[in-house]
């Protein structure tokens, strides 16, 4: 009877780092189908898990103070619950990207449910905004045997620099700090405007929101160029 457990335990680990694991590395590691950094002699600013209620509006009127567009990679089911915050996203000109209905990784998502994740978001998306959805990071950059395929109607983005802003303890200490060595051109920068998925910190963004100011205003100072990825 162990032994029938160790080997079906074995069996399905095998089955897990086949389907999941391996082809994250894979696609990461080689940059398959994917784009980690662009060409512009800009950076990218991009937001993740969003929208919320409480720290989007903070961060939409945070880059229109500076005249900064980015790029929100947004949870469906969070787009139909905040409808106003989307359409002021869009209409103030940034670029609105899929991150799966759910805050769910690709790892545990068959073919099937992963091709509805996406059809739900980019749905939620259009009914509210009108938008052509183009682009799609997922979850935790988190892929799957069939990612690629599925998702092949979109541009995939990941990122050049991720900060760990998701969590308060970075907010306090460093985030600022790596932020300010992110300004090379061609760079693509992850924050968060949400703090209520898993292993994340919900009052995290609220610390992103005060250094992303000095960031920006830094930035501005010195001349740099902040780009939404539909301006590639």
């Amino acid at each position: 009877m162990i032994k029938i457990i160790i080997v079906s335990f074995i069996l399905l680990l095998s089955l897990f780092l086949i389907y999941a694991v391996l082809p994250t590395v894979m696609i990461r590691v080689f940059s398959w189908g994917i784009t980690k950094r662009t060409t512009a002699d800009a950076v990218a600013l991009t937001f993740d898990d969003g929208p919320n209620p409480e720290y989007t509006p903070q961060l939409l009127d945070l880059l229109k103070k500076y005249d900064v567009k980015a790029t929100f990679f947004v949870v469906g089911s969070k787009v139909k619950s905040y409808p106003a915050i989307m359409k002021r996203m869009s209409q103030e000109g940034h670029t609105i990207g899929i991150h799966h209905f759910e805050h769910i990784s690709n790892w545990i998502l068959s073919p099937s449910r992963l091709k509805k994740q996406l059809k739900m978001t980019v749905q939620a998306i259009r009914e509210c905004t009108g938008e052509k959805v183009t682009f799609y990071r997922p979850p935790w950059g988190h892929f799957n045997l069939f990612s690629l395929c599925l998702s092949k109607g979109y541009k995939v983005i990941i990122w050049s620099h991720i900060f760990g802003d998701w969590k308060v303890e970075k907010g306090k200490n460093g985030l600022l700090e790596e932020l300010r060595t992110a300004t090379e051109p061609g760079s693509i920068l992850l924050l968060h405007d949400c703090g209520e998925t898993l292993g994340a910190d919900k009052e995290a963004p609220s610390y992103m929101l005060k250094c992303l100011e000095i960031y920006l205003q830094e930035n501005k100072n010195k001349g740099t160029t902040f780009i939404t990825l539909k301006d590639l």
